[in-house]
């Protein structure tokens, strides 16, 4: 066996100690371990460390749900499999997010929320059974609901868990149902930080693709939020970006009478100039969004022209329907 390896099972074999200092120890070299060393992870993994560091995500020392979360982060980016089938894993990672106002670490729900994400961003196979794990997705809508209270990094690895989780179509309905949208808008609107807007408009435009979303968007004046965030000049262009294509999401899951609810705020709120800047400006993917929603805005009054996105003249930007 050669020497890192019998370090990493001697370590390992250690986190079974009777003596809360050994075990303490243990967890904090393997953490320096998996995150230095990647070769290590596999390894880690072999020899049965997963386990206990679930279980050590119950326990009352901040320290060492610390050093757990962020090992258990660490495997998570190189042994995915083996991480999603030990048992009990995921429910450990529930307990951690589920306290995060209480008796959870605030470094340990910053990692547990992205171990989410980690394990959901490049592996479609698991969007389904984390997606069916509400207690993890409750949770992670909990942390936006605290969004005044709790860290920024923390509500970022939130919400990057729950993109990650909404790229399941499946899955938004049971985003939306345990709360998602209100607590999304009341991120956008009233916290002014503007990684963190990018980030839940990002979030938004996921969970619009899907039936559910046209009368949760309704709820919270959804419509005339993203509208505004087009059509403001202070939005930075992912955010523009992720509104359009929140919109065009919307018309495309809420049938005709959404398609009509948009029309009507986008000639209101002067929306065609935003969604002419990210056609201009914006990446490849919203150039097309972009222009996808100008077809539809204009679809049957006659005012887009295909030449360009370029508008036929609208002055006023009255939309004839």
């Amino acid at each position: 066996m050669e020497p890192k390896h019998r370090t990493v099972l001697t370590l390992v074999t250690k986190l079974s100690s009777v003596s809360e200092r050994i075990r303490t120890e243990a967890l904090s070299e393997l953490r320096e371990m998996s995150k230095l060393d990647p070769e290590t992870r596999p390894m880690i993994s072999d020899s049965g460390a997963i386990p206990y560091l679930a279980e050590t995500l119950y326990s009352s020392s901040h320290t060492s749900q610390e050093n757990a979360a962020v090992t258990l982060l660490n495997l998570s980016i190189s042994v995915k499999e083996p991480f999603m089938s030990t048992r009990g894993v995921l429910d450990a990672i529930a307990h951690i997010l589920s306290h995060h106002n209480s008796t959870s670490s605030s470094a340990a729900v910053q990692s547990s929320a992205a171990t989410i994400h980690s394990l959901l961003a490049t592996t479609e196979d698991f969007r389904h059974v984390i997606g069916a794990k509400r207690e993890i997705v409750y949770a992670l809508v909990d942390i936006l609901r605290s969004h005044s209270s709790s860290p920024a990094r923390m509500i970022k690895d939130a919400l990057k868990a729950l993109f990650a989780i909404s790229l399941y179509p499946l899955n938004r309905a049971t985003v939306i149902h345990l709360g998602a949208v209100p607590a999304l808008f009341n991120l956008v609107v009233k916290d002014g930080r503007v990684g963190l807007v990018e980030d839940a408009t990002a979030v938004v435009a996921q969970v619009a693709g899907c039936e559910e979303s046209a009368e949760a968007f309704r709820k919270v004046s959804g419509i005339e939020v993203l509208a505004d965030l087009v059509a403001s000049g202070g939005s930075s262009m992912r955010t523009k970006e992720n509104a359009v294509s929140a919109l065009l999401n919307l018309v495309r899951c809420g049938g005709e009478s959404v398609v009509s609810d948009v029309r009507e705020v986008a000639a209101a709120v002067v929306v065609v100039d935003g969604i002419a800047d990210v056609v201009d400006n914006g990446s490849s993917k919203g150039k097309n969004k972009g222009l996808e929603l100008l077809k539809v805005l204009f679809h049957e009054s006659g005012g887009f022209s295909n030449s360009g996105w370029r508008l036929k003249p609208l002055i006023s930007y009255e939309l004839v329907i």
